[in-house]
């Protein structure tokens, strides 16, 4: 029996209708305006989870037993600490590098430092994985430190992640409501489906590379203004407009002009992106715990106004619009916000090249070529 032909390729510029992968982790409803991680709403993990769980949940596709959790938190605890060759690169480290470009510097070093880069077992990955989620708040909060001139802090492996990351930020230990906003900020962030950063983390696995090469791509991808510094554009916007009384003209200006709106709409959600509203929620409540109320109250009008006029065209608030006013609250620099970003997608990239690798196949979009043909090659002596 003859086998049925292939279907022909056909062209679809920037995949927006290519299905590239299957994926247990997370599920995505653009037109209404959902967002699960295993099947679980992600404003009930937001709500009632930890940033840890949430990783036993996309690493492992189920929830943890509390046993389960507890092994988890005390196995990523024991890797906060960096080799001390990453310490030095840190020192040398020029301070007045960009965040990303150091970042993606020194996650990549990471695999230098480790026996087991090259091992492609699921025990090896997992093992990495959690390094790389351990050990990157940690080069982070202490890039910070030294480029203020500030003593590098070492991190505290009796507290959580978002504690242990603001520990190390600010040298002083936070708040409960400061760390729980930083946690429910990483929950929030985790995974989203195919982004490009993600699909950058599974191309870069899928050729049996291995995982610091792979969260070395993702951290590349990410540091682009269309994928992860929206939330860096969205504080840039309200430092500009200043004062309550400059919205309305300057919103109005951006719209006659056609020119986006920072912080409002997404390239895949077509109702409320469901991570913004609880993240609403906990803006207000940490914006007035830590003083910041006007910021939140200019965040507000300016939604209130982009309701009226472009809701109906299916632009609302992403959860970059409310993330960058609670990032503000807690103190984190402006600069320092896509690299928070990439802190919690680390969980959902290494998940995603754990999932890859179950059943890999190279990933290898052909190309339509659009150039000419048979053209004569003329000797440089006659060009």
């Amino acid at each position: 029996m003859t086998a049925a032909p292939a279907a022909a390729p056909t062209f679809d510029k920037g995949l927006a209708n290519t299905i590239a992968a299957e994926t247990q982790m997370s599920f995505i409803d653009g037109g209404k305006g959902v967002l699960e991680y295993v099947g679980i709403d992600i404003d009930s993990l937001a709500r009632n989870s930890t940033f840890e769980e949430t990783v036993f949940l996309l690493w492992n596709r189920r929830l943890p037993t509390a046993i389960e959790l507890s092994a988890l938190e005390q196995d990523i605890r024991a890797e906060y600490d960096l080799p001390a060759e990453v310490w030095q690169m840190l020192r040398e480290t020029p301070r007045t590098a960009h965040p990303m470009h150091m970042l993606r510097t020194l996650v990549s070093a990471l695999g230098m430092f480790d026996k087991d880069a090259d091992t492609n077992t699921p025990e090896a990955n997992r093992a990495k994985s959690i390094k790389l989620l351990a050990k990157t708040p940690t080069i982070i909060a202490n890039f910070d430190r030294h480029r203020k001139g500030k003593p590098m802090v070492k991190p505290d492996p009796t507290v959580g992640l978002a504690a242990n990351f603001l520990w190390m930020l600010n040298g002083a230990v936070p708040t409960a409501a400061v760390a729980k906003a930083l946690d429910v900020c990483l929950i929030l962030h985790a995974d989203h489906g195919l982004n490009a950063s993600t699909f950058a983390a599974r191309v870069t696995i899928a050729t049996l590379s291995d995982m610091y090469s792979a969260i070395t791509t993702a951290i590349g991808t990410l540091k682009g203004p269309l994928h992860g510094g929206a939330n860096e554009e969205v504080m840039h916007m309200l430092n500009e407009i200043g004062t309550m009384d400059n919205i309305e003209p300057y919103i109005r200006a951006k719209l006659a002009r056609k020119e986006l709106v920072m912080g409002f709409g997404h390239r895949v959600y077509k109702a409320l992106d469901p991570r913004a509203g609880y993240l609403k929620t906990f803006a207000k409540q940490i914006a007035t715990d830590t003083g910041n109320e006007r910021l939140y109250e200019m965040s507000t009008k300016i939604e209130d106004l982009m309701r009226a006029e472009v809701a109906a065209k299916g632009i609302y608030p992403n959860v970059d619009f409310y993330s960058a006013t609670t990032y503000h609250s807690i103190g984190i620099d402006l600069d320092l916000f896509t690299t928070i970003f990439a802190m919690s997608r680390i969980s959902g990239w290494t998940g995603h090249c754990m999932e890859q690798l179950d059943g890999n196949r190279l990933i290898r979009p052909g190309a339509s070529y659009v150039g000419p043909h048979g053209v004569a090659y003329v000797p440089a002596s006659k060009r």
